[in-house]
């Protein structure tokens, strides 16, 4: 018979094993705190902080002269964008939907019109500007040591290539005695294009170095008239084949290096030739003679164009627009919610006049 004594060692025993498969369970249902990966120190260093960004907020290509996937969301969401994620529960995505329906809805008449969608694009296209303004601010510390207001082309190389690995304090003192830079190719091919954006930024009078307003222009094209045509030659010297400074469809829509391997890639270059054909047709080439120009290029890149935001408010209703009235009910919308914001609905009709 087991003594009270052994009775109790075991007992605490089985408790002891319980409270740790509870601990574990609940560490494992706990979502995951990334908090760190979204809050960076002050003085962080990394290269994503300096490096202008690949992916514009609100404008419809890309640097490297890729389509933007996520236009549609960001000039309808703005800074909302963020809420609407795969994983949130559908009630309370289309709940936010509901909200912003609302606030697009100007006149209350349960439906949106081209001008009021094409007011909310410019709204939300005035908010990722802010929003580049605010990080810039940030950013521009990170490459001002000296906090004098100015970065020049030196001071902002010897933070590029901290970044990329290289000692801070060595290169430092290289450029200062002017000593040869042992830099890979790769890296020195990245850093010229750097300088000649730099160069664009500086505002006249040129005196290669750069305040707050000048440095938002270099990792921000978008902001300055100048600087965006700088990034439209970059695209169209990217794209263009024979030279002629002008894109024609086919080397629009010529397809990214690399070989098709098997049919999951030629189907991914199949939707890459469509959606650029269609981009190309239907929204660039304004007046339709199978040429893109420069100056048509720049008109597609300008994020404040009203003329473009009507064009883009337009198109934007006609995706939903089943009952094709050249509006949009807050029913259409909802049903179509993966094209606004990315989040697909299920149920999307249930409740809506009682949640509305």
């Amino acid at each position: 018979m087991m003594s009270r004594q052994a009775f109790l060692c075991g007992l605490g025993s089985l408790y002891l094993s319980l409270l740790f498969v509870f601990l574990l369970m609940d560490v494992y249902a706990r979502p995951a705190n990334n908090s760190a990966l979204k809050e960076k120190p002050a003085d962080s260093k990394d290269e994503n902080e300096i490096l202008p960004p690949d992916h514009l907020n609100g404008v419809k290509m890309e640097m490297d002269g890729h389509l933007n996937k996520e236009f549609h969301q960001e000039v309808f969401l703005g800074k909302e964008m963020e809420e609407f994620e795969e994983d949130s529960e559908p009630r309370k995505n289309r709940k936010k939907l509901m909200v912003i329906f609302s606030k697009v809805d100007i006149n209350s008449d349960k439906k949106i019109s081209a001008k009021e969608m094409q007011r909310w694009i410019m709204e939300k296209t005035d908010e990722h500007f802010q929003e580049a303004v605010e990080e810039n601010k940030m950013h521009f510390r990170a490459v001002d040591p000296d906090g004098d207001g100015h970065v020049s082309w030196d001071e902002y190389k010897i933070k590029f290539l901290a970044s990329k690995g290289f000692n801070e304090k060595e290169i430092a003192e290289k450029i200062k005695n002017n000593e040869e830079l042992k830099i890979d190719e790769e890296t020195q091919e990245v850093l010229d294009n750097l300088k000649d954006r730099w160069y664009q930024a500086d505002n006249p009078p040129p005196d290669l170095l750069l305040n707050e307003e000048e440095f938002l222009s270099f990792l921000h094209p978008e902001h300055s008239r100048g600087m965006l045509k700088f990034m439209v030659k970059e695209i169209i010297r990217d794209l263009d084949q024979d030279g002629d400074k002008k894109l024609t469809l086919s080397e629009f829509i010529s397809l990214p290096v690399g070989t098709v391997e098997n049919q999951q890639a030629q189907d991914i270059d199949d939707d890459w030739v469509k959606d650029r054909r269609k981009e190309f047709e239907e929204v660039i080439d304004a007046n339709h003679d199978g040429i893109v120009t420069m100056e048509e290029l720049e008109e597609y890149m300008d994020p404040m164009n009203e003329y473009n935001a009507l064009n883009e408010a337009k198109q934007m209703i006609a995706v939903a627009d089943e009952n094709q009235n050249h509006h949009l009910e807050l029913e259409e919308i909802l049903k179509y919610s993966e094209y606004f914001t990315g989040s697909k609905l299920m149920d999307y009709a249930r409740n809506v006049h009682e949640e509305f």
